[in-house]
């Protein structure tokens, strides 16, 4: 698989450039600034860098003079011209904040198109993110937290862990945002540290930094003509710069796994590389944490050889499994120090989604060698099934439920907008990955395959649902669906696949009725989703757009895309921060205009216009926007057949087994009972 072409032309725009703020502006502090120009530059060495050769062994020398000086005159320039450059962009059509300005004023009277113009559409979301980088470069360059409303940020630890700029470093690759990816490179190489003596989150940072890190390697590696940055670029650190700071990170983090049963202490003080407890919930884990690090330390594994990485991660598989989650669905907290879980609460929700997601991506990043991790997917599947797939009262529509009391209890027509990143999993595990028309046509294809395909249809339908229900078309965090007093489950409506006797009937058909749409709302569909008032906030979640754009590549159905499209325009609308600039030409008077300057979450998706709770998530950077781009790019261009997402939507590399990296262990159950035969 490669990429057709660039994603867009190598050159730059007044717009992509970084917007000047001095050498403070560009995140170097005074003693920083000269190594923003040292002539050789050596980074910490990983052990013996067994599968890594820089591209030159030696500085072009004739160049690097040259290379200072033009660097020293454009930050001059930048500079000097920094308070005028809002009236260089007004004049023309290159502020892209002005030009989604002027685009979303138009869209109460778009007239949809006979045919989609979906590269168009594609540069639409590359601009809302680069409005929304630009602004973060801008106001909080550096900084971990950004509220581009009131223009504050902050660092979660001393000198920051580069949240948002590690984060976003595949997008920038994938987006072709050359300028802007010179510039994290550069404040990655002098200033992101991972000696701070304060504790981190371990899965946050497992999967943000370690995951961003090792996408950024492996894109800049395998598609070098996206972004590229020169090896004698002023600041370049080498090709090993982004596996450098990753095996540092993943060194530091290893201490959270030192554990008695193998499960990791939620926190780890970066510094000491010290496991902590969690402070709350007596010390549990979450399982979904516990179990959402293995795609990034197998893969690091994989890169360096390493096979330490590999070890402790599996070893969190097989503790949890001791515990023989009944059928195969797993509660929501489990101890560190005993291994057992700690509640009865099921769901897929928060501390439990990625358990799942990661067990069907474990199997696919290793080329399906590793067939355990297929068996405990088919597991989960089957309970979920059985105990959370209900239907409402009203539509049928599909509704993937929680037991928060234990799978015996009551079921609660409850979901987060997290649980929307099922759809598109259960399709990729059913095809993995492959077109489904494709995926049909192998032997191994079954009615249970058949099945999935219609449940990922039916709940991406449901959380299209809860978009298309609100004033602002956004979804609320969570939502709360009418069942009727005894829920209707999905056993009531479908045969049980592993008992049935039926052939494989192709294109099985889901009950819920149309999402139609009245002036008065009246449509039955509407009346079974209630809206918490607890619950209408939206933080630009990427879940629903991760499922749309997997169930596209998968289906090859438009309507994804549609559906994509309208939730991005909804995005745009209701979550841009307006600002009003008066330009300021000596000579000249000019009348002052708006433009975008970034986008926020919002406090109320029923409220036009919303609040704007002043917080943009680096998951708006590094998930929401991709799976969009991605959406409407076309479907080889990080295909699913070669690559696994991680959660934090990381693109990684599927791999093949080998030496020291392979399965470490069997399910205990499987042993006895092979025992006995």
């Amino acid at each position: 698989m490669s990429f057709q072409a660039p994603l867009s032309s190598h050159s730059r725009s007044p717009n992509d450039r970084q917007s000047p703020q001095g050498l403070s502006g560009l995140g170097f502090s005074s003693n920083q600034a000269g190594g923003f120009f040292e002539k050789e530059r050596t980074l910490p060495m990983y052990k013996d860098k067994p599968y890594f050769t820089p591209r030159r062994t030696a500085p072009r020398r004739r160049w690097k003079g040259i290379a200072s000086l033009l660097a020293l005159c454009a930050l001059f320039l930048f500079w000097y011209n920094k308070s005028s450059l809002p009236s260089l962009q007004s004049s023309d059509s290159k502020d892209k904040g002005l030009q989604l300005w002027k685009w979303v004023q138009t869209l109460e009277n778009e007239v949809s198109p006979e045919k989609a113009d979906w590269d168009a559409r594609r540069e639409r979301v590359r601009d809302t993110f680069s409005v929304s980088f630009d602004a973060y470069e801008n106001e909080a360059w550096g900084f971990d937290q950004y509220s581009p409303s009131s223009q504050n940020h902050k660092n979660m630890v001393e000198g920051g862990m580069g949240w948002m700029i590690v984060d976003s470093l595949d997008t920038l690759i994938l987006m072709n945002l050359t300028s802007q990816l010179r510039h994290a490179r550069q404040w990655i190489s002098t200033s992101l540290r991972y000696d701070q003596d304060h504790d981190v989150n371990t899965f946050e940072t497992t999967i943000r930094m370690l995951g961003g890190l090792l996408s950024a390697h492996y894109l800049s590696n395998q598609y070098p003509h996206l972004a590229p940055i020169a090896d004698d670029d002023v600041g370049a650190a080498g090709e090993d710069l982004y596996i450098e700071k990753a095996t540092d990170l993943a060194d530091r983090l290893l201490g959270a796994f030192e554990s008695n049963s193998g499960i990791p202490f939620s926190s780890v003080n970066l510094n000491r590389s010290l496991g902590i407890r969690s402070h709350s919930d007596g010390g549990a884990a979450s399982t979904a944490e516990a179990t959402t690090v293995q795609l990034e330390f197998k893969y690091l594994a994989k890169l360096t050889g390493e096979a330490e990485y590999w070890r402790v991660v599996e070893k969190v598989m097989e503790a949890v499994d001791k515990q023989h989650p009944e059928d195969g669905l797993v509660p929501i907290f489990i101890h560190p120090d005993s291994g057992e879980f700690q509640t009865k609460n099921i769901r897929l929700g928060s501390r439990g989604d990625s358990y799942y997601e990661y067990l069907i991506k474990q199997y696919l990043q290793t080329s399906e060698q590793e067939p355990i991790y297929k068996e405990l997917w088919d597991e989960s599947i089957q309970g979920i099934r059985k105990h959370l797939l209900a239907f409402t009262k009203n539509a049928q529509l599909m509704v993937l439920g929680e037991r928060p009391r234990g799978l015996s209890k009551d079921l609660l027509g409850k979901m987060d907008h997290l649980v929307c990143f099922m759809p598109g999993t259960i399709a990729l595990g059913a095809t993995g990955g492959q077109l489904l028309s494709k995926a049909r046509q192998s032997p191994e294809w079954s009615q249970q395959h058949e099945e999935e395909i219609l449940i990922s249809r039916e709940l991406m339908k449901t959380c299209w649902a809860t978009y298309l229900n609100t004033a602002t078309g956004l979804a609320p965090e969570i939502s709360h669906f009418v069942l009727d007093e005894k829920p209707v489950m999905m056993a009531d409506k479908y045969a049980d696949p592993a008992t049935s006797a039926t052939a494989a009937p192709y294109e099985l058909q889901g009950i819920s009725l149309p999402l139609s749409q009245q002036a008065d709302r009246s449509e039955p569909w509407r009346k079974d989703i209630d809206i918490h008032p607890m619950d209408r906030h939206n933080l630009q979640r990427p879940e629903t757009a991760e499922s749309l754009f997997y169930m596209y590549r998968i289906t090859g159905d438009e309507i994804y895309r549609e559906w994509g499209w309208e939730m991005f325009k909804s995005f745009v609308r209701h979550t841009a921060i307006i600002e009003t600039v008066t330009p300021s030409v000596p000579g000249t008077v000019s009348p002052p205009y708006e433009r975008i300057k970034s986008f926020t979450s919002i406090g109320n998706v029923e409220a036009i216009p919303p609040e704007k709770r002043d917080r943009m998530e680096s998951f708006w950077l590094s998930e929401t926007l991709k799976y969009f781009y991605l959406l409407f790019s076309d479907r080889d261009i990080i295909s699913l057949e070669e690559h696994v997402f991680n959660t934090e939507a990381h693109p990684l590399p599927r791999f093949k087994l080998g030496g020291e990296l392979k399965t470490g262990w069997e399910r205990k159950h499987q042993a006895s009972n092979m025992e006995g035969v």
